[in-house]
């Protein structure tokens, strides 16, 4: 099990999300995403703004998501 919060994966907050594969870490921040999206929350409007800027470039997206991949990977087991 890992930990990252939502800062780490392009969010606006520091609330953690606990995961044992970098797939299902990527799920609950989109999930977390999709919650804060329904209550119009200003900063991670903002936030998901700016990675759907980045999914304008295929490139650059893959290159982002592969970043944090390799966060993931390197983070201790908590």
């Amino acid at each position: 099990m890992k930990t990252m919060n939502c800062k780490q994966l392009g969010g606006a907050c520091d609330l953690d999300f606990k995961a044992e594969t970098f797939e299902e870490m990527a799920e609950l921040s989109k999930k977390h995403g999709m919650e804060m999206f329904a209550v119009k929350d200003a900063a991670h409007m903002e936030a998901m703004q700016k990675m759907m800027d980045l999914m304008k470039d295929p490139v650059a997206m893959k290159a982002w998501f592969e970043e944090r991949k390799q966060e993931f990977d390197g983070l201790p087991e908590d």
